[in-house]
């Protein structure tokens, strides 16, 4: 069983044909609205991967809450623990270029005001328990001690990094995940010299594995003492807006299932590929069906 405590937006999507400079304006033909997230898009993902899940996280009460929850509905996420505030719902207003390529600009609204002790019943020696950045800092901290008090696996996606000391963080996480960008911002606060490989030897532990995705390449992790080291399939890339969500919830959903952990691997690099040959930050999730089938076929 899998919670993710984190955050529900509404996107915003405008395709453009450069990315702008600061400062600049770039027309786009259109815009389409999407379920986004970084807590939602990872929920659905992992529903979609063959996981059960139950969605942590709290809407506002205007005409964008209905939309940002409907995937989830519809994917049958548990949503029982998800408030109603005053105030706006989350907004993300994303820019992408041909290659696929985006720059994002998030307006927080009621996730900003989400609270750990939201958890308090719903975490077992069963559950995994996902987080990401876009919540309080010091909320995803109370949250993982709830965690690890109630014996549940966790599992840290901190993007955007968080400005607080990412130490308190990693100490309680048996699974840690992070692009490259966000390992070297990790590795500056830590005092680890630069380099993938570097970040992975310093930051993995007995008990904590640690991951870095590194876009078209691929992924590369290391357990205890294995490294992994695993390429990203080729696909016809249109938007890259959910690929890490995407495998991230592919990942955690056969974590829970208990698969081992290269395996776990092949099946989130699968997920994230797939992600990026359709629009949008959920609506691009794969199934579990197609997980596997792509992920066989990755050596």
């Amino acid at each position: 069983m899998i919670t993710v405590f984190g955050s529900i937006n509404l996107d915003l999507v405008v395709s453009v044909p450069r990315l702008p400079k600061a400062g600049e304006t770039v027309s786009g033909p259109d815009h389409q609205s999407f379920a986004g997230g970084k807590g939602a898009n990872q929920a659905l993902a992992a529903g979609r991967a063959g996981a059960e899940v139950k969605m942590v996280g709290a809407v506002g009460r205007d005409a964008f809450a209905v939309p940002a929850l409907a995937n989830l509905r519809e994917a049958g996420i548990d949503l029982s623990d998800v408030r109603e505030l005053d105030g706006a719902t989350g907004l993300a207003l994303i820019g992408i270029d041909p290659s696929g390529e985006n720059q994002i600009i998030v307006a927080s609204g009621t996730n900003a005001r989400v609270r750990a002790d939201w958890l308090e019943d719903s975490l077992t020696d069963a559950h995994v328990l996902i987080l990401q950045g876009e919540s309080p800092y010091e909320e995803t901290i109370r949250a993982m001690g709830l965690a690890r008090g109630a014996g549940a696996s966790v599992f840290w996606n901190p993007a955007p990094v968080p400005a607080g000391d990412p130490g308190a963080g990693l100490e309680a996480v048996n699974t840690l995940v992070v692009n490259e960008s966000e390992a070297a911002l990790l590795a500056g606060s830590l005092g680890i010299a630069d380099g993938v490989d570097t970040f992975l030897d310093n930051v993995v532990r007995p008990g904590r594995a640690v991951v870095v995705t590194l876009g078209s390449e691929g992924v590369a992790a290391a357990k205890g003492d294995d490294r992994f080291r695993f390429a990203s399939p080729s696909v016809d890339a249109v938007d890259t807006t959910g690929a890490g969500d995407a495998f991230c919830g592919a990942l955690a959903a056969a974590l829970d299932h208990d698969l081992p952990f290269g395996r776990a691997l092949r099946e989130g690099v699968a997920a994230g590929a797939l992600a990026c040959t359709v629009t949008g930050a959920q609506s691009s999730a794969p199934m579990k069906a197609d997980i596997v089938r792509l992920a066989d076929q990755i050596v």
